[in-house]
């Protein structure tokens, strides 16, 4: 009875430690992601703003920095790195917690071009047979699935990732954004990334 009686305490005491292993390993996970991205996840630039994104989609692009195939500049300087040695349970875990936060807008577009850019969102531009980004992105640009929230993201971050996208950069969604990037003028990035900076 006493042996029993030991060893339920000993495994007890071996589930206690593994938790707080766990726990630890968690938040050092998550306090690695936090130097760039900030302590409630709303971005330092030219990192982006994780708070309220979708969870798929934090998913996939850990595992597209993991498995090199986004290839951005700082995708290769910061993020290859960060996501090489992830494990698939730790990339759920942290693609959960992020989502959980919650986002705010980062307003830092250019308010005179905000009118121009939620016209391209809205109906995009036919003339140039470029679809409306509501049509994937949603109303509110709160993504869908694999499909990223755009909604308050930095102004910054969305002028650069759509010039990436049309400079042949690759992410771990592809299809539609090459085409939809590379049709896009300066200007009309400009007023994109204006009028979604202040989306809530």
């Amino acid at each position: 009875m006493r042996y029993v009686q030991l060893k339920i305490a000993a495994l007890a005491l071996v589930s206690i430690v593994i938790s707080v292993l766990a726990g630890h390993a968690e938040s050092l996970a998550i306090r690695n992601c936090t130097w760039c991205h900030g302590a409630s996840a709303r971005g330092y630039t030219p990192a982006p703003r994780l708070a309220g994104q979708r969870i798929r989609y934090i998913e996939q692009q850990l595992m597209s920095f993991s498995e090199r195939t986004r290839d951005s500049p700082f995708s290769k300087q910061f993020m290859w790195g960060a996501a090489a040695n992830l494990s698939p349970q730790t990339v759920r875990d942290l693609a959960v917690y992020f989502s959980r936060l919650p986002p705010r807008a980062a307003g830092d577009g250019d308010r005179e071009r905000v009118a121009r850019g939620e016209a391209i969102y809205q109906r995009g531009t036919p003339e140039a047979n470029i679809a409306a980004c509501v049509a994937c992105h949603g109303p509110n640009a709160e993504g869908i699935g694999e499909i990223p929230r755009l909604g308050g993201l930095a102004y910054t971050y969305l002028k650069r990732r759509l010039e990436q996208w049309g400079e042949g950069y690759h992410g771990a969604v592809q299809l539609p954004m090459p085409h939809i990037a590379s049709q896009l003028s300066q200007n009309q990035i400009e007023e994109l990334a204006s009028y979604l900076s202040f989306v809530k």
